[in-house]
């Protein structure tokens, strides 16, 4: 005879095997007790042997916020008027103004680092003839050369402004990002010195960044499917879509030395569609990495495991109102499920699960 004890839920993948009491087996199999003082005993509660995908999870926590931020700064002056944060500003927009001069938002991947008249040649050139013309301005060539016709343009441009129709672009008075930006942060106020930050802008694209221990590099496969869950408990598909190795200073203790740095595998997710992501604002979010997986196996549930007195597991298999134990192999544990192996068991088999 085999004795056999019921085995408790299983955590993460991780067996926590319960030791509920004994059951005696006949070797030959399982029968069910007969029915005693007329009364009908109740079938077991059973559950089918199924083939499919298990998908072991891991999750961490982590930050939501807009990519590509940048701070801008003055170059002197009296700040006259600032956006608020949370803002967008798109092409042509006004991100601050000095003096009651604008500085203007324009798209780009070069910076203004110098002024442009007439004479200037070179691609900062081309890159703000476009902008130019993207604005709806014209009677220009759209190249590397700041001719008279690009000046003219200016001037009209100026004019609509505001500003004094000086016909070129002075040093400060624009600034370049890839596309619409966020204000994310106001630096200044009103009336204050603009000598310093001003405010701080980003791009409207958002992400989610981990930070993973290096021992958890498995994870951070560029292009994995991961799961997004925010504090509202919403939750949306993403995937990796960057991973880099950063080192985060330690800080100084009381005594004024400096703590140990910090080595972290930084991970960004980027969610499949963006409009899951467009509150404006930092945030915590977790999220949820794919641990271990296997494709197309026989799963039961974990509480149809019993754990046999002599070593190893097995489960009770239900045949019309007979019942017969067999021996498993145990793989991955997901989701309530355990991979089992065997060769007296099948798919579509029935399995007696305790109540």
């Amino acid at each position: 005879m085999s004795a056999v004890r019921r085995v408790g839920w299983v955590a993460l993948g991780v067996v926590a095997v319960a030791g509920i009491g004994l059951t005696a087996a006949a070797g030959a199999g399982f029968g069910f007790a007969p029915a005693t003082s007329g009364d009908e005993q109740a079938p077991p509660v059973t559950a089918e042997v199924t083939r499919q995908d298990l998908i072991a999870t891991t999750e961490k926590s982590g930050e939501v916020a807009n990519t590509g931020e940048r701070t801008l700064r003055g170059r002197g002056g009296v700040v006259t008027w600032l956006p608020a944060a949370g803002s967008v500003i798109e092409r042509g927009g006004q991100l601050v103004r000095i003096d009651e001069r604008p500085i203007v938002l324009l798209y780009g991947e070069l910076p203004a680092y110098r002024a442009l008249e007439i004479g200037a040649t070179g691609a900062d050139v081309q890159q703000f003839e476009e902008n130019l013309a993207a604005l709806g301005y014209t009677g220009f060539d759209v190249d590397t050369s700041f001719t008279w016709a690009t000046a003219e343009a200016v001037m009209e441009w100026q004019e609509t402004l505001g500003v004094e129709e000086t016909g070129s672009i002075a040093p400060g008075s624009v600034h370049y990002a890839s596309g619409p930006v966020q204000v994310s942060e106001v630096s200044a106020a009103v009336g204050d010195d603009a000598g310093g930050d001003l405010l701080g802008v980003a791009s409207q694209s958002r992400m989610v960044t981990v930070d993973l221990e290096e021992s958890d590099v498995r994870y951070a496969v560029v292009g994995t499917a991961v799961t997004v869950t925010l504090p509202d408990g919403s939750s949306f598909p993403a995937a990796i879509s960057s991973a880099e190795t950063v080192v985060i200073p330690g800080e100084e203790d009381l005594m004024g030395g400096g703590g140990d740095d910090t080595t972290v595998l930084r991970v960004t997710v980027a969610p499949d569609d963006p409009a899951d992501l467009t509150a404006y604002g930092s945030s915590t979010a977790k999220v949820e990495f794919v641990a271990d997986r296997r494709d197309a196996v026989l799963t039961v549930p974990v509480a149809a495991l019993l754990a046999l007195a002599e070593g190893g597991y097995g489960v009770e298999i239900v045949h019309d109102d007979t019942s017969t134990l067999v021996a498993v192999e145990t793989g991955m544990f997901a989701d309530g499920r355990v991979e089992i192996t065997g060769d007296d068991i099948a798919e579509g088999d029935r399995v007696v699960v305790p109540e």
